[in-house]
């Protein structure tokens, strides 16, 4: 009988199980591969609404979050709690993904127990520590544990080189969330929801403008001159509506409905699960966020995206012409709004731009590799 390698996939949050559910889904079709998954649930309800969406049955689910966690104290309950695990299975490998507390105190736990650890989606930057916060750094680190790289880019390739990693243990993949993307969004999808169906009649024939925030750095007066541009532009272009899944996080919700509640042609709604998301963003005329997997998931869709940040790990996409980095500064993004809403060349020159984050195969690559790394064929590094 032919052996069977146990590689562990971990995670804990709902962007990593969208990313990770494909390279799943590869590694059980794949010979000689046992695929065991742990989560930690440092966001619950989130995370299993993409479990359920996507079949995926932990064989491990710490439940670790609680009401008003720290990341001191969130790092330290998955770093416990995961290290019991690894004891208990003694994989062959650690996947983990991006950027995460789950993802950087996995791939400590691994390295503690003396485990490979495989990296999805590295080699991101931005060059500043506190932009994204805490994510630049956790991927920063979880680079440095890494023992294989798999890069969804050249330029996150060539970002990893610069840090010293080993060239032979990086392979450019292309993002796993373009194989879940594609495998989601369908012309015939229909959605659940009447208070959506609603909201999409109403605005038949006009532009929707898809929103999401949440990123710490912008809490507050960025957000607060985010939201004004967005008045604004609504008052000079009367066919443009907004529709913004409005994030859970407290300070978020107060200040969108300080700007933004009860205005015509603003639509807040609760938070959405994965596949109404993505079919939804493939209906906008645009994506205003300051998310970083929709930079990715939005143009493969040919929807321009106007990322309301100062720095993007992303900058493969700005390059490409299908991101624009619209800051938070209240006349900057006016200025990217009008242009997309009233320069039809312009909106035409990023929808049309080719997508640099893969063709949707990138799961088979990784699975591929693992295979290959099980059998001796890949020398490790």
């Amino acid at each position: 009988m032919e052996q069977e390698y146990n590689v562990m996939v971990v995670f804990g949050t709902r962007p990593e199980a969208i990313k990770m559910a494909p390279v799943i889904k590869e590694l059980r079709m794949t010979p000689g591969i046992h695929c065991t998954v742990a989560v930690t649930a440092q966001h619950r309800e989130m995370l299993d609404q993409v479990l359920n969406l996507f079949g995926i049955m932990p064989d491990y689910d710490l439940n670790l979050m609680r009401r008003g966690q720290t990341l001191p104290d969130l790092t330290c309950r998955a770093l416990n709690g995961l290290s019991e695990v690894f004891r208990k299975e003694k994989p062959f490998l650690i996947l983990v993904h991006g950027d995460t507390t789950t993802t950087f105190a996995a791939a400590l736990a691994a390295f503690y127990a003396r485990i490979p650890v495989g990296h999805v989606e590295a080699g991101l930057r931005t060059g500043d520590k506190y932009s994204p916060y805490p994510e630049e750094i956790n991927r920063k680190l979880t680079g440095a544990l890494a023992d294989v790289h798999y890069a969804p880019t050249p330029t996150a390739r060539a970002n990893l080189l610069r840090e010293g990693v080993e060239p032979r243990s990086v392979l450019v993949t292309g993002n796993t969330v373009i194989d879940a993307l594609l495998a989601t969004v369908r012309p015939d999808y229909r959605f659940e929801s009447e208070e959506l169906q609603r909201i999409l009649r109403a605005g038949s024939g006009g532009r929707m403008i898809l929103v999401t925030t949440h990123r710490r750095e912008n809490l507050g007066e960025p957000m607060r001159e985010i939201y004004r541009a967005l008045v604004q532009v609504l008052v000079e272009f009367p066919d443009a509506y907004v529709v913004f899944p409005v994030h859970r996080n407290p300070e978020v919700r107060k200040t969108v409905r300080s700007v933004l509640g009860d205005l015509p042609r603003v639509h807040l709604i609760e938070p959405l699960d994965y596949e109404p998301f993505a079919n939804l963003m493939a209906r906008a005329h645009f994506v205003l966020t300051d998310s970083g997997g929709i930079q990715e998931e939005a143009p493969s869709l040919g929807k321009p995206v106007l990322v309301v940040r100062d720095t993007t790990e992303r900058p493969e996409a700005v390059a490409a012409g299908t991101v624009a980095l619209a800051g938070t500064e209240y006349e900057r993004v006016l200025w990217h709004l009008r242009r997309l809403l009233g320069d039809k060349a312009a909106y035409e020159g990023m929808a049309r731009a080719a997508n640099p984050y893969g063709d949707g195969r990138a799961a088979r690559r990784i699975a591929e590799h693992i295979r290959k790394r099980s059998r001796g064929l890949i020398e490790s590094s």
